[in-house]
């Protein structure tokens, strides 16, 4: 075993007695960003990049599972994202397709009870692609143990604007009057209704910013972003933000 293997084996293993008695955010997002960005580091096709960003999930899947982190929001495609060359929006989209199939029969889906369900502009999306989402959230619509949501053709301006659509249309309706308008009706219109605000948000590559995710769901959590790209995200750097988290006093405002 390389000297390096030997020494990240260790300080795993040193983060872990540091974080797994301490509190843990009950539910966590995460924007995976930097796919492109670690292929051409490594002079690999841009469709690569991807596919490892892909293939990464399914750990961090175990890692928030060993924590007992009770739900995740992954930022997997951006209403923006649209807007990026039809190859690439094609090589995602496939991607997202034998994702979400995958999850239907996987096993670690069905032992650990995760419940799977996809927000955002669902319309947007392929019939293919839609017809794999009712799936996975029909095969998993009883399992109450851990919760995956995965943002796909999401934007959090767009999400807002549709929970304001719906309101309207409930005044419209009369079902409701202007005065009941508060932040309680918003939020249970929009697409995370039922869902509790993440406490910890993580973006990798890099960036320092939320690029639209969960806008308004974002207002009190913490906020941790890393120099790593998607595709080479570890478990220690996982245990790190977990720890940086463990280590902030949260206020609400108070």
């Amino acid at each position: 075993m390389k000297l390096a293997s030997i020494v990240y084996r260790l300080y795993e293993k040193v983060l872990w007695r540091q974080i797994k008695e301490g509190p843990k955010p009950q539910h966590i997002g995460v924007i995976l960003d930097g796919n492109r960005r670690f292929a051409r580091e490594k002079g690999l096709e841009v469709t690569k990049g991807h596919m490892f960003g892909a293939n990464k999930v399914e750990d961090l899947l175990q890692w928030c599972w060993k924590l007992n982190i009770k739900i995740i929001t992954l930022y997997a495609f951006s209403t923006e994202n649209f807007n990026r060359s039809s190859d690439e929006v094609d090589t995602l989209m496939t991607l997202l397709v034998e994702k979400i199939k995958k999850f239907q029969q996987e096993p670690a889906i069905e032992k650990n009870k995760v419940r799977i369900r996809v927000i955002g502009r669902l319309e947007y999306l392929s019939k293919e692609l839609n017809e794999e989402i009712a799936k996975a959230e029909e095969v998993t619509k009883d399992h109450d143990n851990f919760q995956l949501n995965i943002a796909i053709s999401y934007g959090g301006r767009a999400e807002i604007v549709d929970a304001v659509k719906k309101v309207v249309q409930q005044i419209e309706r009369k079902e409701i009057d202007i005065e009941d308008i508060d932040e309680d009706l918003l939020a249970k219109n929009l697409y995370t209704n039922g869902i509790p605000d993440p406490d910890l948000i993580i973006r990798t590559s890099g960036e320092e910013r939320l690029s639209g995710f969960l806008l308004w769901q974002s207002a009190y959590s913490e906020l941790y972003f890393t120099e790593v790209f998607w595709p080479a995200f570890r478990m220690i750097d996982f245990w790190r933000a977990i720890r940086i988290y463990q280590q902030r006093e949260r206020r609400y405002g108070k």
